[in-house]
């Protein structure tokens, strides 16, 4: 009988550790879909900003060589982006803007954007020069 008390006590000591990787589990957890929701946010965040920055490379080729920036632009740009397109005669900049919002519609979100600057081609130089 003294080894079956031994025995006991034995589960009785480790016993006390019983459930505690399932807390660690429960606290560990929240913190781990958090970490991975902003790496899904700052991947979102990444691919937008690349998207605005080609559209808006786009945006002003296109208006410097007498193109429609803006047609050009929305074919790259991501949904929901705003392009404007200045021109001064001698410089064409494009810029596109977007709310990218990681967790969701109805949280809170941040701007990222693009912009590009490219010199106006004068319209007579195209035939002018003889080859």
């Amino acid at each position: 009988m003294n080894s079956a008390r031994r025995v006991r006590r034995a589960g009785r000591l480790g016993g006390d550790d019983r459930g505690s990787a399932t807390a660690e589990l429960a606290a560990g957890l929240p913190a781990l879909v958090l970490l991975l929701m902003f790496a899904l946010g700052a991947v979102e965040a990444v691919t937008a900003r690349m998207q605005c920055l080609d559209a808006a490379r786009d945006a002003a080729l296109s208006t410097a060589r007498g193109g429609d920036g803006r047609a050009a632009a929305a074919d790259r740009a991501p949904r929901g982006a705003a392009v404007s397109v200045t021109n001064d005669g001698e410089r064409v900049r494009a810029e596109v803007r977007v709310t990218v919002r990681p967790l969701g519609p109805h949280l809170p979100g941040f701007s990222v954007s693009g912009d590009a600057v490219a010199d106006a081609e004068p319209s007579d130089a195209i035939g002018a020069e003889s080859w």
